[in-house]
């Protein structure tokens, strides 16, 4: 990963800008409490955790990723945040797989995001589990990826795939599945919607206090 992103980090938000849809939905939903601690699964190079910093001050920030480069980027993007009194944020390398929050020095996240990384995870399930594991009791897990463009021409669907897959990009046609199931397991609840006619899902696990 960091072969890949050693220098694509550098023009990764600008090429991402016009297909990442439901990316800001996602943030303007999340709803993080007063001084919240909140965690992004697969940071990249800090973009979301600028705006969700920007969209709730107040809160405690952590991010982690497996790529070292694009933590670099995240941190010269959120330097800033440290200053003036404002905790600066936590960024680890890790693996969205297999972590907890206690690496971040933390019993628990009241949100966690995972934006377009699914899709980039071969053992996506396993980066579910781990992260519903870090919520905290009344937490909730803010997912935004690619749908199945089900309300799309199938030219386009297919197209999409394929393009995608030059990236080593995989929608997971199985997430809501996948979510309902934890959900209803765990006794949470579960919110989805679609954005674009199936281009992009959000959806929202949320755990009870």
């Amino acid at each position: 990963m960091d072969r890949m992103y050693r220098y694509q980090r550098h023009i990764y938000d600008l090429t991402r800008k016009y297909y990442l849809f439901g990316r800001d939905t996602l943030i303007r939903n999340l709803d993080a409490p007063r001084r919240g601690s909140v965690l992004e699964v697969g940071c990249g190079t800090g973009r979301n955790m600028a705006l969700i910093a920007k969209r709730f001050p107040n809160c405690r920030l952590y991010g982690l990723d497996i790529s070292a480069e694009m933590l670099a980027s995240a941190q010269a993007k959120l330097a800033g945040l440290g200053q003036k009194g404002a905790t600066a944020p936590v960024l680890r390398v890790a693996d969205a797989t297999n972590f907890s929050s206690q690496q971040f020095g933390t019993d628990g996240f009241d949100r966690i995001v995972i934006s377009y990384a699914l899709s980039m995870i071969p053992d996506w399930e396993a980066a579910i589990d781990a992260a519903i594991g870090a919520l905290k009791p009344g937490g909730s897990l803010h997912i935004a990826d690619f749908g199945q463009q089900e309300g799309l021409p199938g030219f386009v669907g297919t197209g999409l795939k394929a393009w995608l897959a030059r990236f080593h990009v995989t929608p997971r046609p199985d997430l809501l599945k996948v979510l309902r199931q934890r959900a209803d397991s765990a006794g949470a609840t579960l919110e989805f919607r679609s954005l674009g006619r199936g281009y992009a899902w959000l959806a929202t696990y949320r755990r009870h206090a």
